[in-house]
């Protein structure tokens, strides 16, 4: 049997999850953190995988390319929206959300999970979202 202040811990503790997959995620779109491998290192799992927009499938090395090179800068930042996350088990955390980045707009879906040195990315995907989405 559960009380009512186990019900609201449990929520509490979800919503914090939830916060802290969404600060990670919003973290690796900024051009500073993108910019400097370590930081990148710091949010993504040392199991990362990605299945990105264009079919290709990326890991912790190739992807650190892709951030390092300037796709995303000051000028030109990624702009975030209908941003949800879900807590799916303790410790796990799948955001959803719109990503428009020069033009594109591709529908993003992540996982993260929350290891001993914190929350960090376990899986990315990217899908090219159609027009009026």
């Amino acid at each position: 049997m559960t009380d009512r202040a186990d019900t609201a811990d449990v929520t509490d503790e979800d919503q914090r999850a939830v916060q802290a997959a969404i600060d990670g995620e919003l973290r690796l779109l900024e051009p500073e953190v993108r910019a400097v491998p370590a930081l990148v290192l710091e949010l993504l799992d040392p199991e990362f995988t990605e299945i990105g927009a264009s079919g290709r499938r990326w890991d912790t090395t190739s992807v650190l390319t892709v951030t390092s090179g300037g796709s995303v800068s000051p000028e030109s930042p990624v702009e975030v929206s209908e941003m949800s996350g879900t807590v799916l088990a303790p410790g796990v955390v799948h955001l959803t959300y719109f990503a428009d980045n020069q033009g594109r707009r591709v529908w993003r879906s992540s996982l993260w999970r929350l290891t001993e040195t914190g929350w960090r990315m376990y899986f990315h995907q990217g899908t090219p979202a159609a027009p009026g989405d």
